[in-house]
């Protein structure tokens, strides 16, 4: 079992930045990758971002390119979303996720566990 904590969230204006923080505990140590999802009020979940846990291949949904960033720290067993330029739609939980069996998939049943969600609104 892995255990996930999301940190970071909360309200923000348009254009503002916000660092989500996901720490993992328990069976880490096969790990393939991680990944940030996020969910807004009456919408399916969506894929945001991933990374593989050794080599630290990044992949980004084609909506937060160029203004969200994925990293890890090994060491820590934390993965982090850094969110530049914020816009109203991306208003929503935000989840981390983390899978022993895939590298990189974008799809939610590529991921075995899941944190509680932290929560980002973006103000207009």
């Amino acid at each position: 079992q892995v255990q996930l904590v999301e940190s970071g969230g909360g309200l923000v204006q348009a254009g503002d930045s916000l660092r989500l923080s996901c720490a993992a505990s328990g069976r880490t140590f096969d790990m393939s990758a991680m990944a940030w999802f996020r969910q807004a009020p009456g919408k399916e979940r969506e894929f945001v971002a991933t990374i593989t846990w050794s080599s630290g291949i990044t992949n980004y949904a084609d909506s937060v390119k160029g203004r969200f960033t994925i990293s890890r720290d090994i060491a820590k067993n934390t993965v982090y979303l850094q969110m530049n330029s914020l816009k109203p739609e991306d208003t929503a939980d935000y989840y981390c996720s983390s899978t022993s069996r895939t590298y990189g998939s974008k799809w939610h049943d590529g991921y075995d566990y899941w944190g509680q969600g932290t929560q980002v609104t973006v103000s207009s």
